[in-house]
């Protein structure tokens, strides 16, 4: 009897590893796929007039988008008792990273063609510029800090590492707000979804 339990336990576990592989899986694609559009699109000549500035801000929007859905993983979590969704957290932190990554990237090598003369000139003049710049340092010791090796070597300062993910977010859609010229609707939008998501960890953190 015991082992006919055992052998059950084994297949049902085995089954749920296979589960939570296949939708980790699944979700690496999906996070892939926007980068994977815009570079199709970029090959194919279908970025508009201003092919680069199309890409860099492209990158740059779906890098705040995985910010904050990254900052949504918590609430849902709790509030609608997903916790299997937890476990996907650090992939979406870090494709986070990724897109800002590529963003830079696509800035100083297709704006400024990886003259470093150039692009300090342009981190002192542009304030929007200087904001991204430092925000984009600000994430790297996120990024590298982000396996179960640092947590554990880290410890609680981990946890307060971490937070720098708010201001971080804060931070990027400044960055949006100074670079639009005229239609305001995307960041006023994400600035209200930011908005609850903070909100939410503040009442939190109060009712403690």
């Amino acid at each position: 009897m015991q082992v006919v339990l055992i052998n059950n336990l084994y297949i049902q576990l085995k089954e749920k590893a296979r589960g939570a592989a296949f939708f980790k899986a699944l979700i690496f694609v999906l996070c892939l796929l926007p980068f994977i559009l815009i570079v199709e699109a970029a090959l194919n000549n279908e970025l508009g007039p201003n092919p680069v500035e199309a890409m860099i801000r492209s990158l740059g929007d779906w890098g705040i988008y995985f910010l904050l859905t990254g900052l949504t993983i918590s609430p849902a979590r709790k509030i609608f008792k997903l916790n299997g969704v937890i476990r996907y957290r650090r992939m979406v932190g870090l494709f986070a990273f990724f897109y800002v990554s590529m963003h830079f990237l696509s800035y100083i090598w297709f704006e400024q063609f990886f003259s470093v003369e150039e692009i300090v000139k342009d981190i002192i003049k542009r304030p929007f510029i200087t904001i991204g710049f430092i925000n984009f340092i600000l994430l790297v010791p996120l990024a590298l800090t982000s396996s179960n090796k640092m947590m554990k070597r880290l410890k609680k300062n981990w946890g307060r590492l971490h937070r720098l993910v708010y201001p971080v977010s804060m931070l990027a859609l400044l960055h949006y707000f100074m670079m639009v010229k005229a239609d305001y609707l995307v960041p006023a939008v994400l600035l209200v979804i930011l908005s609850v998501l903070l909100g939410y960890r503040a009442v939190l953190k109060i009712k403690r």
